[in-house]
């Protein structure tokens, strides 16, 4: 009897499998003549050569599907196995879906300058986008950087940020390295959570193809094959963002996130982020893009709340 052994890369076994192995169940109805037997990510097929060739193309079409949509049920399988791959083709109009994320979730851009920045990051390997909190600037971010790794055009995901305003000081901090970087990369962690499974995401992090850490870590490296986010810059100073953006290696994609409204730096300390947007401004290849209020995305209370703030600073 032939055999066939197919492994399950970077998918978390339990939700391709289904609940109580669902779906593994409903693919082997469509093959009554195979012995189909799945343990952990390794599956095994054993049968007759011809009807385990097909079955291998169907089954990796699958797979295909799950790393790009997140998800697969009983219309998914029956779709994929008794149909062409034509019908799981990517998406691809001016509704651009970026990231099917967890639970059906379809990630895009929600705004004309979204949008504008999903268009500047492909024609541009280093973008600065900037506006106000909730502008989707970061999770925009990180879902092209989510969409790069698995349209296998970057190696890794690495997300930084000044931690703790920009000194980078945690030693006042309870606990060890990582509980002391966790609560200032949650905002990462958080977009992270809502695009990739929790058992890739776990993978990813412990393999470092999504790496997530302080900016100070970033010294000494060059970032090749790698989709770089630099959040929060407005809170970099002149050496900490020269350092950043001189990190850029070969096929590499850098976006630099940041508010110049809410820097945190000491008195008379000049924003890397502002120096840099006046810097860079003219250099080609480098595209910067402004975000607003009319961007925001988050509770409806928030586009308030900076306006009032606005109208106080402008009084000042």
């Amino acid at each position: 009897m032939n055999e066939r052994i197919i492994e399950l890369e970077n998918i978390a076994p339990k939700e391709f499998w289904g609940a109580h192995d669902s779906h593994l169940e409903s693919i082997k109805k469509y093959y009554p003549k195979l012995k189909i037997v799945a343990r952990g990510t390794t599956l095994k097929a054993f049968g007759e050569e011809e009807i385990l060739d097909e079955f291998e193309t169907r089954f990796r079409r699958l797979m295909t599907h799950f790393s790009r949509f997140n998800q697969i049920d009983d219309n998914v399988i029956m779709r994929v196995i008794e149909g062409d791959a034509q019908q799981t083709g990517v998406m691809d109009s001016k509704d651009e879906i970026l990231v099917h994320g967890l639970g059906g979730k379809l990630i895009k851009a929600m705004t004309p300058n979204q949008q504008k920045l999903v268009e500047y990051v492909r024609k541009n390997d280093m973008v600065f986008a900037v506006g106000p909190a909730g502008t989707g600037k970061t999770y925009t971010g990180v879902a092209l950087a989510v969409k790069a790794l698995k349209e296998k055009q970057v190696k890794r995901i690495i997300l930084t940020r000044p931690a703790v305003e920009a000194g980078e000081n945690l030693g006042f901090l309870p606990g060890d390295m990582k509980e002391k970087l966790d609560p200032y990369m949650q905002p990462l962690y958080d977009a992270l959570r809502d695009m990739i499974p929790p058992q890739t995401l776990e993978d990813y992090i412990l393999k470092g193809i999504i790496q997530i850490a302080p900016l100070a870590f970033m010294r000494g490296r060059t970032l090749d094959n790698a989709f770089v986010i630099l959040d929060e810059a407005q809170n970099t100073t002149h050496s900490q963002m020269k350092m950043f953006l001189t990190r850029m290696g070969k096929n590499a994609k850098f976006i630099i996130t940041g508010d110049p409204g809410q820097v945190d730096l000491p008195r008379r300390t000049i924003s890397g982020l502002k120096e840099a947007l006046l810097v860079l401004k003219d250099v080609d290849g480098i595209g910067i893009i402004y975000l607003d209020d009319k961007d925001i995305v988050r509770h409806r209370l928030v586009k308030k709340i900076i306006d009032a703030y606005k109208s106080i600073e402008n009084q000042d």
